[in-house]
């Protein structure tokens, strides 16, 4: 079968060359021999196996992980990356709306590339612009390749500097022409351009020098943001600090013994025992033997070890004194820096010990047996050699809590995957519940829980053997390995077990164990809101008795039913609550009503006085006003007011015959006795009032 698919091939792969006489024959003049036909038929298996992994579907996803995972994966259409192809990078069209992310990994590795440029440029410009050496005419294409390599990079990281997105509302921004504007307004693009000038263009008029290139190292910015970036892409972001940390200081030290020996060649070699000696003698004559001196020298000057000669001319004397003092700054700062870092690198350990000294200190002081002791120091060191002493939430305190959850579910998948009760469960309860978990490592030998103790635990073994036994410990019922769940039954809380909440095993370690703990009143919280899981793991707990005998069915149905009542007499409380409620609020609505009702009457009753009354309607109107001003809760109508009107029906009375005049005058005395006593604040109004009336008696 592989013959005829190979045949296939070539047959399939020679069709388009038969038709042309001219690619028959290339074909005949190479593989025409049959010294050629395996080379040949290697060729075309191996097309034939790259075809296959073409043709291969992608590896099929964790099923457990897809259902479980909470943090979604899919963006939005003005967020998604562009997927490009290997011909895409050939067009036009790529390199007019390329965008770069930041955060990408490809601009990590471009960084890098950067940063080795700039690097050469920081060591070798300063190191050909001193030494003589290297201007040799034999080494001069292999400076004039890199150089311009370099000047390549720096051309390229401008361009891409120039496409760099920013996050805008949470959204990658993709206009070109928006990035380009905000990096050409920074100052980094002005010193991208000083560091690209065409200052080689001196090599024309001038012999060849590697001081016309020195603007190349004003990009050294860029060597910067590697080393931060590294940080933070990198597992070893400690490591990345100390190497750091010693690249600038082999930087500065070689600065620093090419100005020495450029110092040296100013004042004049030789000339005195403090500059480098005549390069002419022999053993100083080498470029090898130039550099390691200088380097030596430079070495020794500024982390201020070990003796050199004394300057002799004010020149040296006070660039040895520029020396002392730019290492003792410098270094001290940078060696202060190293040992932080050390102490960080150490810290959880440091920690860790902090805590085994308290607990020796603590059973020194009360006495504790040696055993024991022993048993708690080995525990100690099997935490600490199986990285237990980690803490969970600590560690990922800062993240949200759906990206926790998901951490914790990839941490514990292997374990996970294997406990029955979370395969059917739903993701939202897989996440309450792997949140609500507590690690707990135990020695050999420990008991976890005895028979008929409290529940008030479940148990889910992570890693480890247990063994359930009897209550003497020397039978074993059964071994329980990874994945295994216990003591559910007693925090499920099931109507009709006849243990109750008690243990009915017991179950010890046989070696050092890792246990998920889960509290009942953390799986009951997590419950209440997943009330078919919750079903659900009550229906297993019932099985798992009802296979032990330990199910009694009436008092479950009892309690069933007294649920049901107790659930039926909430619910009618609750309705019998809503319906006083209810009727509250009618009786608000009518109060407030027969209140509008009666301020209403009342204003109208003010406007019938304002009207002239007859001798008949004055006392049945006097009488009603007196029974209105009782009850204090309704505002009385305003005494000047009543006085006007009765003012007004004084005028009127004056115009009657001098019967009804004396009628109204008897009526209207207890009236002005009654207004007398109501208004005691306005006693002028009331003084006229009593004379008017005394006047109308005389009539």
């Amino acid at each position: 079968m592989a013959g005829e698919n190979d045949s296939k091939d070539k047959s399939k792969e020679a069709g388009p060359d038969e038709k042309s006489p001219k690619k028959k024959r290339r074909l005949n003049f190479k593989f025409g021999s049959k010294k050629d036909s395996k080379p040949k038929a290697r060729w075309g298996k191996a097309i034939s196996s790259v075809r296959q992994i073409q043709k291969k579907e992608a590896p099929v996803r964790d099923s457990f992980l897809d259902r479980f995972t909470v943090t979604g994966r899919s963006f939005s259409a003005e967020n998604e990356a562009v997927v490009y192809t290997f011909k895409d990078y050939f067009s036009k069209s790529f390199w007019k709306s390329v965008v770069v992310d930041p955060s990408n990994e490809n601009y990590f590795y471009w960084s890098m590339v950067v940063m080795f440029a700039v690097l050469y440029n920081i060591l070798f410009i300063i190191l050909r612009c001193v030494f003589p050496q290297p201007h040799e005419s034999n080494l001069l294409p292999l400076w004039f390749t890199v150089d311009y390599i370099c000047d390549c990079i720096y051309l390229c990281d401008m361009f891409i500097k120039s496409r760099i997105g920013f996050l805008e509302q949470g959204l990658l921004v993709r206009d070109v022409k928006k990035l380009t504007q905000r990096y050409l307004k920074t100052w980094k693009f002005s010193v991208d351009v000083l560091s690209i000038l065409p200052t080689d263009i001196g090599y024309i008029w001038i012999q060849y020098s590697a001081v016309f290139r020195f603007n190349r190292v004003l990009k050294t910015w860029r060597l910067r943001e590697f080393f931060q970036m590294a940080e933070t892409h990198t597992n070893f972001p400690n490591l990345i600090r100390v190497s750091n940390l010693v690249l600038y200081i082999i930087i500065i030290i070689h600065w620093n013994a090419c100005c020495y020996y450029y110092i040296s060649e100013l004042i004049g070699f030789g000339t005195d025992d403090w500059v480098y000696p005549d390069p002419e003698s022999a053993g100083f004559d080498t470029f090898s033997k130039q550099f390691t001196f200088s380097l030596y020298w430079s070495t020794l000057t500024l982390t201020t070890i070990g003796d050199t000669m004394w300057p002799v001319t004010p020149v040296e004397t006070l660039y040895c004194f520029t020396c002392a003092l730019m290492g003792v700054l410098i270094f001290a700062t940078i060696f202060g820096n190293v040992g932080a870092m050390i102490n960080n690198m150490d810290a959880a350990r440091n920690e860790f010990q902090n805590r085994v000294d308290n607990v020796k200190r603590y059973m020194e002081l009360r006495g504790i047996g040696e055993e024991l002791q022993n048993r708690v120091i080995k525990w100690f060191d099997y935490t600490w050699n199986n990285k237990q002493s980690i803490d969970d939430k600590e560690a990922l305190q800062f993240l949200p809590e759906k990206l926790r959850a998901e951490i914790s579910i990839h941490v514990h998948m292997h374990t996970l995957r294997r406990v029955a009760i979370f395969q059917d469960c739903e993701p939202g309860l897989l996440v309450e519940l792997v949140l609500k978990l507590k690690l707990q490592v135990y020695s050999p030998g420990d008991f976890i829980c005895r028979k008929g103790d409290i529940g008030k635990e479940m148990y889910i073994i992570k890693r480890g053997k247990l063994q359930v036994v009897s209550e003497c410990g020397k039978i074993v019922f059964v071994t329980l390995s990874d994945g295994a769940v216990f003591g559910e039954i007693s925090v499920l809380n099931i109507a009709g077990n006849k243990t109750g909440n008690r243990r009915t095993a017991s179950v010890k370690t046989v070696g050092y164990s890792d246990l998920f703990c889960l509290t009942k009143h953390d799986l009951w919280e997590a419950l209440e809101e997943y009330p078919e899981a919750k079903k659900m793991l009550l229906e297993k707990g019932k099985q798992l008795l009802r296979k032990d005998k330990l199910l009694d069915e009436e008092a479950a149905l009892r309690e069933e039913r007294r649920q049901q009542a107790m659930t039926a007499k909430i619910e009618i409380i609750v309705d019998a609550v809503d319906d006083i409620q209810r009727s509250i609020d009618k009786l608000y609505e009518k109060i407030d009503r027969i209140t509008h009702q009666t301020k209403s009457r009342v204003s109208m009753t003010g406007i019938d006085i304002v009207r002239p009354l007859s001798s008949v309607e004055i006392p049945e109107r006097v009488s009603s006003a007196a029974k209105l001003r009782t009850p204090s809760p309704i505002q009385e109508v305003e005494e000047p007011d009543t006085k006007k009107d009765q003012s007004s029906e004084k005028s009127d009375q004056q115009k009657t015959e001098p019967e009804t005049e004396e009628k109204n005058a008897a009526a209207k005395q207890p009236e002005t006795q009654k207004a007398k006593t109501d208004s005691g604040s306005d006693s002028k109004s009331d003084g006229a009032k009593t004379k008017d009336v005394k006047s109308e008696q005389k009539k």
